[in-house]
């Protein structure tokens, strides 16, 4: 038995791991209570990934051996890889109170926390297991990562400076980008996802770096990078919005409308395009056509998406404002009100309905719609205009008036407006960015 055992031992070692089972199959049947039999044949068709079949024999393993950490640990990465999560926690915790300062065992049991979003469970096993092996760089990565997720970030910055003495790579520049950011050291947060992006110009990096530009309105340098990575990602959705995005912020409306388009093509469901796709469109009409087709294709997509209603109303209004014979003025106001029907607390869309019935006379209508806006976004200087503005059409100018105080000292301001675009371009830019995540 020994010697089957050996040779199958044998065929392990050299990858033929079919014969090894097999034989390991048969012996097992004469020594069911063999621990290193088990043991061999819950690595081979973990190897197989057969996981059903290897936990049979993990488990067996364990109860004939219980003291070993590493039958333990091989039951506990079974359990994990079969998404029983709380079941591997106690095998983990079990190798780890049998060998306190193995790094193997804390390390695995840190990366099990990682997996689960357990970040702050996930630290101390991961500080211990790079006690024992400082050298240990993806030990230290996923270490320096929880720090950041748990808001530790000088223990982070100190952690990924070490790393970079012991290995200069494009993720821990990114990852100690993310840490300056989070910190708010902008100046310092920039030079780290350009040095990631020169070291390894993905997709991703350069997103970072261009995002990070543009979040803090340097917009001259965030189109620059946002351009030459679009050209050298041209199918890249969140690329070319962002570089749209970084357009529309400095003012270039008709390139901004142009690059929306096309992220519009290249994503059809990216609500955030069509966030800026309006606003520039508003600034730059020309492209009417191409836009107009764009918001009815997400209208489409999105039948049940207030916002996509209201930019489809918005954008036919806009478009075919010129006296145009074929403008539909009901066809507009029932797409407002289907927005307002779905999501009553949009402030914009009964700004709009406000606004289609005060371009129609229809001030009764408009000063309701108006009040609902107002309530919504008291900080919306257009809507005490056009509020102030019906108020003096139907004869109430003492309320006129007090709109139009609030209005010019809104206007002057103009902090909310500001405030509003910065939030979006935030909104965006987290919303698209990759996120921290732990190396396999």
């Amino acid at each position: 038995m020994d010697r089957r055992f050996q040779t199958a031992v044998s065929d392990y070692d050299a990858g033929r791991l079919a014969p090894a089972a097999a034989a390991l199959e048969k012996l097992v049947l004469e020594a069911p209570d063999t621990f290193e039999v088990h043991e061999l044949l819950g690595l081979i068709y973990s190897e197989q990934s057969q996981d059903a079949k290897a936990a049979l024999h993990f488990e067996k393993a364990v109860r004939l051996k219980p003291d070993s950490p590493e039958a333990r640990t091989n039951y506990a990465t079974n359990l994990a890889r079969s998404g029983k999560l709380d079941q591997a926690e106690v095998q983990f915790k079990k190798a780890v109170a049998l060998q306190p300062r193995d790094y193997e065992a804390n390390h695995d049991l840190g990366e099990l926390y990682v997996q689960s979003g357990k970040i702050a469970d996930a630290v101390p096993y991961l500080e211990q297991a790079q006690r024992v092996n400082s050298s240990s760089y993806d030990n230290g990565y996923d270490l320096s990562l929880a720090y950041l997720v748990t808001g530790k970030l000088e223990p982070a910055r100190q952690s990924v400076t070490a790393l970079l003495r012991q290995k200069d790579t494009a993720e821990l520049h990114n990852l100690l980008g993310q840490i300056e950011e989070k910190d708010g050291n902008f100046v310092a947060a920039a030079n780290q996802f350009e040095l990631a992006a020169h070291a390894d110009p993905s997709e991703s990096n350069l997103f970072d770096w261009a995002s990070e530009l543009l979040l803090h309105r340097t917009l001259d340098p965030a189109v620059e990078v946002f351009q030459q990575a679009s050209d050298r990602y041209p199918n890249s959705p969140r690329l070319v919005i962002g570089l749209g995005t970084a357009l529309y912020a400095r003012g270039n409306y008709d390139d901004a409308v142009k690059a929306l388009l096309r992220g519009a093509d290249l994503n059809p469901s990216d609500p955030s395009c069509y966030l800026f796709l309006s606003r520039a469109f508003d600034s730059s009409p020309a492209q009417a056509a191409d836009v107009i087709e764009r918001f009815r294709h997400f209208a489409e997509l999105e039948p049940n998406n207030a916002r996509a209603l209201y930019y489809y109303a918005l954008s036919l209004w806009k478009g075919k404002r010129q006296q145009d014979p074929t403008l539909d003025l009901h066809q507009i106001e029932s797409l407002l009100k289907k927005s307002i029907a779905l999501d009553p607390n949009i402030a914009e869309s009964h700004l709009q309905l406000g606004n289609l019935y005060s371009d129609q006379s229809q001030f009764t209508l408009a000063i309701p719609e108006y009040l609902r806006a107002r309530e919504l976004g008291p900080e919306l200087s257009d809507v005490r205009y056009r509020l102030g503005q019906a108020y003096s059409r139907t004869g109430q100018k003492e309320l006129a008036q007090k709109e139009l105080e609030v209005y010019q000292k809104l206007r002057e301001q103009h902090l909310a407006e500001i405030d509003k675009q910065r939030a979006d371009i935030r909104q965006f830019v987290f919303s698209e960015k990759d996120g921290p995540s732990a190396k396999p």
